[in-house]
């Protein structure tokens, strides 16, 4: 069992990003099988996801005097590959970045999420002979800043607060009576510049109470932000919540690991995982910490952060023009005040609206008023209801070895674009209500075919009959792009038995 003693000697410092939630209010761009942290959202010019955004947001703050460990990422294991790509396009401004992904089977909550940081954190150094004892820095992969600057120096401040014991949380200045949001009381008197000591946390306010703390004063927003060390969160958890460090312990014992190139794969036992009572960070241990042996400071945060929660908080960062429209893709806009047009595979226009927010993608519009952003969840829930693909997929679906793209369907048949990335392969699979004709467009194809494997090159096909064990490959260096044309009495995604995956999933 790990050692949850607190620990004084010079740490590490270790990055967890906290991944999980589906990000509903952002629907339809925002689908539980490619969520808003995966999403380029903020329009800051950089082109990087809200969760590539957090990764970079940490590193930054890594000098001579502070050494960054292996980032942590605790996601769901069904968004391991989305995570993983991702994380290779970071390799280019972060060369040394190395990650481990902790993958949950169901959500349960960020305090278990942190556990198992924390967990892995004190692993690490235990196999590496280092007798320090790690910090945690602590984010939700669904964030962002406009002054980067700012979020460096409150970091670095919380790392040295964290470095003798005590639990930093960032406190974000509030820049309007917000109800989406728990806020932080802090003491009258900051104790150093912008370091206060935490006096209570209060629940979500409704608009009059919102407005009566920006007038009294001395209330910041939580933004889940946490920097701490792990054996200080451990242990807290064991006074607090033991029945969930205990369960988060008997599920890590039980752990299987695997590698997926330069990042490490952990699963904890996913039956064990699934007993852990589900908890958030503030509800199992923080907000028990004001008053008590566990000493709490907030950091005031003053950067342009946002949680893009909803659709007006993307309008309100997003870049507007004279007449407060922000657009994204193919858009046209005429007599249109203050809205949010963004298009993903087609032109959309737009005149003489005002306070709108108009999402176009492949299969789903949405049109809101700005106000009501909130409520788009509640679309989703009717999603959910009906049971409809729009929930949990776009029409254009990432796979880890590329993706398809489903572009025509009717009765008894379906098109698909797929593209496999170099040196990829999908399953060896079969289909019992199906068959298939694939057609190579662009790169060459290695197909197994029942018995035979072929190579085919552009404009060459073959038939999959139904029934028949198959396999498609691209042994290239470039992407490989076929059409394929389903045909059969029913062509659902769960139709196919896997023999062989590369992936896991068979």
């Amino acid at each position: 069992m790990s050692n949850i003693t607190p620990g004084s000697s010079s740490s590490q410092i270790i990055p967890v990003i906290l991944c999980g939630g589906s990000g509903t209010r952002l629907w339809p761009l925002s689908r539980a099988g490619f969520p808003k942290q995966f999403l380029v959202l903020s329009g800051d010019g950089s082109n990087q996801s809200l969760f590539q955004q957090a990764i970079s947001r940490i590193h930054a703050v890594g000098s001579k005097n502070v050494t960054l460990g292996k980032t942590v990422i605790v996601t769901n294991e069904e968004h391991r590959f989305l995570a993983l790509d991702q994380l290779r396009e970071l390799k280019t401004q972060h060369a040394a970045l190395s990650a481990a992904l902790l993958l949950e089977p169901i959500g349960r909550n960020t305090a278990p999420a942190l556990t198992l940081a924390a967990l892995y954190a004190q692993d690490q150094t235990s196999m590496s002979g280092d007798s320090s004892d790690p910090i945690l820095v602590v984010t939700p992969a669904d964030q962002t800043v406009t002054n980067p600057a700012a979020f460096t120096k409150a970091l670095a401040k919380s790392i040295e607060l964290a470095q003798t014991g005590a639990i930093a949380i960032l406190g974000i200045t509030p820049s309007a009576p917000e109800t989406g949001y728990g806020y932080i009381k802090v003491q009258s008197q900051a104790s150093a510049e912008d370091v206060y000591t935490v006096e209570r946390f209060v629940e979500k306010p409704n608009e009059a109470t919102a407005k009566q703390y920006l007038a009294e004063g001395g209330y910041f927003w939580n933004g889940g932000m946490f920097v701490l060390k792990a054996s200080v969160w451990l242990a807290a958890l064991k006074e607090y919540r033991p029945d969930i460090l205990a369960a988060t312990q008997t599920a890590w014992q039980a752990k299987a690991t695997d590698a997926a190139g330069e990042a490490e794969f952990i699963r904890p036992e996913k039956d064990l995982f699934k007993a852990i009572p589900g908890e958030s960070i503030d509800y199992a241990v923080i907000e028990k910490c004001p008053g008590s042996h566990y000493p709490i400071k907030m950091v005031e945060l003053d950067a342009g952060w946002n949680d893009l929660g909803a659709w007006d908080a993307v309008w309100q960062v997003g870049k507007q023009d004279a007449q407060g429209n922000v657009t994204s893709g193919d858009t046209l806009v005429s007599n249109s005040k203050n809205s949010l047009v963004h298009a993903s595979s087609r032109l959309v226009s737009a005149v003489g609206v005002e306070n709108l927010i108009i999402v176009e993608t492949a299969d789903a519009v949405l049109v809101a008023d700005r106000k009501n952003s909130q409520d788009v969840k509640n679309i989703v829930g009717q999603l959910e209801a009906q049971k409809r693909e729009e929930k949990n997929l776009h029409r254009k679906v990432s796979r880890p070895w590329g993706w398809y793209d489903s572009v025509d369907e009717g009765e008894r048949f379906k098109v698909k674009r797929i593209q496999v990335k170099p040196g990829a392969s999908l399953s060896l699979q079969m289909h019992h209500h199906r068959a298939e004709h694939w057609i190579v467009v662009k790169g060459t194809a290695e197909i197994t075919n029942g018995d035979q494997v072929l190579l085919l090159n552009e404009n060459q096909s073959t038939y999959i009959p139904q029934g028949q064990t198959h396999r498609l490959a691209n042994p290239g260096k470039t992407p490989l792009e076929i059409i394929e044309v389903q045909s059969g009495s029913y062509l659902g995604e769960d139709d196919i038995v896997r023999f062989e995956d590369t992936y896991g999933r068979s």
